[in-house]
């Protein structure tokens, strides 16, 4: 082992309680694995859901993200991929079987025996980590490592979110947080027209939608100005999605793109008639994060970011779940120390 024998780290220990700073072993890449030097790590609300206690049987301890970038350090046998130096991005799909019928069919991101980034396995809320090296992806274009931490989950999501919403053209999309701000730009790019709804009277985020092409934006509840054919739901929030069918044309298509969602009330027939459907969009696959990383800097989507001490994780969490911000927070280890 070359480098320092332990690290910093934020741990989690159990629901509703606040990540604990920690400093333990350097963890050593095994077959197959490459250790990173961690240079910065998102701040996704599927921590938040995390911390809450909202995703069930985590490991604990665990080292919370997912949206990693950083630089390859060492590796471990067979490693073919990378090379010590490179720089890298891991994403929430830490772990494949390669061996059932969703991996055999190429629907990996279902696979029964998927294990992710920071909830099964250690994540990026820490100076070092280890990662599955089929399971991480080459960072290019001028990004800073900051810059580039958010397009590894609320980029590759949105990009899967935006792809189940087929060729809508009057795309909706609900909460605009990291994910929205990252699909939005994608979707102008393709030529596709945005309405957005966030917060009732959260007029910031409103001014945010218009700034990266929203031609609408108003409130969660409100009826946009003409029918959707298309609407991405990245708020946790369960009451939209019946208002996100009242808001989409018939044949159209309702994308819930997070990983947990409160309970979605009953609603009458008649908002889902007329081949109106309701879809989730299940973690990712390699194909998506190779596609989406390929097509970022040539757009060029830019990422708007807020930045935060390692040690700051759980100032973080709270400005997430409050809204406190634009785009998305991002947590930046400070190796100077070691």
């Amino acid at each position: 082992m070359t480098g320092p024998a332990t690290m910093r780290a934020m741990l989690f220990e159990g629901a509703r309680a606040p990540l604990r700073p920690s400093r333990i072993s350097r963890p050593e890449p095994g077959p197959g694995q490459v250790l990173i030097r961690v240079s910065a790590c998102g701040v996704c609300r599927t921590d938040l859901h995390l911390v809450d206690g909202e995703l069930p049987h985590p490991k604990t301890p665990v080292v919370p993200g997912h949206e990693i970038v950083g630089t390859v350090a060492e590796t471990g046998e067979g490693v073919d991929r990378f090379a010590i130096g490179q720089r890298v991005g891991v994403p929430w799909l830490g772990f494949t079987c390669g061996e059932c019928r969703y991996c055999r069919s190429g629907r990996e991101n279902l696979c029964d025996n998927a294990r992710f980034t920071g909830y099964q396995i250690d994540g990026g809320y820490s100076d070092y980590t280890v990662a599955d090296q089929r399971y991480c992806f080459p960072i290019s274009g001028d990004y800073t490592d900051a810059e580039a931490a958010p397009l590894l989950c609320a980029g590759l999501i949105g990009y899967r979110a935006l792809t189940m919403a087929g060729d809508a053209e009057r795309l909706g999309i609900y909460g605009f947080g990291a994910a929205a701000h990252i699909v939005a730009q994608v979707a102008r790019h393709q030529g596709r027209r945005i309405f957005a709804f966030t917060r009732p009277g959260d007029h910031e985020a409103q001014d945010f939608a218009r700034g990266l092409g929203a031609e609408w934006a108003g409130d969660s509840g409100d009826i946009p100005p003409e029918p959707l054919d298309a609407a991405i739901l990245f708020a946790p929030v369960c009451a939209l999605v019946p208002a996100a069918l009242r808001a989409v044309a018939r044949g159209g298509t309702v994308v819930c793109a997070g990983i947990h969602m409160s309970d979605i009330p009953s609603f009458p027939y008649d908002i889902l008639w007329g081949e109106r459907r309701i879809v989730s969009v299940a973690n990712l696959t390699r194909r998506d994060g190779e596609e989406f990383l390929a097509l970022a800097p040539r757009i060029p989507v830019r990422t708007t970011v807020t930045p935060f001490h390692l040690a700051q994780a759980n100032e973080a969490l709270t400005q997430l779940r409050d809204g406190r911000f634009s785009g998305a927070a991002v947590l930046l280890p400070d190796h100077s120390d070691q």
